[in-house]
């Protein structure tokens, strides 16, 4: 009986957080269309209000552990369901995504994604896409911000392995920036798919930076133990044994 009322809870709550997008991203247009602020405003009251309810009506309380960075970084991190996107995004003052350009198309989040200069690479063509995420960085670089890169490249399901793409190296290179790893266990509370949210505690947490100037590959090497290491002992906090998944 609980878990039909949980899923029933979980039903209700993903409804009204997709009828809330277009009315909060409609009430702020008129300011988020001349100023990034507030693109910005528009984006972290969505978000605070998605919290909320996710609070009352499913029982996830999200929490920020560590320290958010404030100044110009890098900020790679670990992508589990569009919960972390918000959590990471409104714990910082600037940030914006380097994301896949299908997102752009998207309603609401496609037309603040713009607004917000995030960079738009095709995951299609590895190469140029690089190329092109290192220049669009450089030619944004005009506010400085938090750019945060999902180093897997996708949504990864709790416990499943995937490779940490290069793009993060390289921009790492050639940025020459502080970098700040996230790790989060959001994905045992809020699935990358399907409607079921689980009650606990979703956590994302700015991890020790690592600052620039390493070898590409001790860097890489350096991310994936951290953000891996970290984020399994926030999935076992949250009740998840990311050891038995059977890859």
């Amino acid at each position: 009986m609980r878990h039909a009322v949980q899923w029933v809870r979980s039903y209700l709550f993903v409804i009204q957080m997709y009828i809330m997008m277009p009315l909060v991203g409609l009430a702020f247009a008129p300011w988020a269309l001349f100023s990034k602020a507030g693109a910005r405003a528009c984006c972290k009251t969505y978000s605070r209000w998605v919290f909320w309810t996710a609070r009352w009506m499913v029982g996830i309380r999200c929490e920020v552990r560590g320290t958010p960075p404030t100044g110009e970084v890098l900020v790679p991190a670990k992508h589990q369901s569009f919960l972390d996107i918000m959590m990471i995004f409104t714990a910082m003052p600037t940030a914006k995504f380097i994301m896949k350009k299908e997102i752009l198309r998207t309603p609401v989040i496609g037309q603040y994604a713009r607004l917000l200069d995030c960079v738009a690479v095709d995951r299609g063509k590895r190469g140029a896409a690089i190329d092109k995420m290192v220049s669009d960085v450089r030619e944004g670089r005009q506010e400085a911000g938090q750019l945060i890169i999902y180093s897997q490249g996708t949504r990864v399901a709790p416990g499943v392995k995937a490779d940490y793409k290069v793009g993060t190296g390289v921009l790492y290179e050639q940025l020459q920036q502080t970098v700040v790893p996230v790790a989060t266990n959001v994905g045992v509370l809020w699935p990358r798919r399907g409607m079921y949210r689980k009650p606990g505690v979703a956590v994302v947490e700015f991890l020790d930076p690592i600052a620039p100037g390493k070898p590409r590959h001790e860097f890489m090497a350096e991310l994936e133990q951290v953000v891996e290491e970290r984020s399994d002992a926030l999935m076992r906090e949250a009740g998840f044994d990311p050891d038995a998944v059977h890859h």
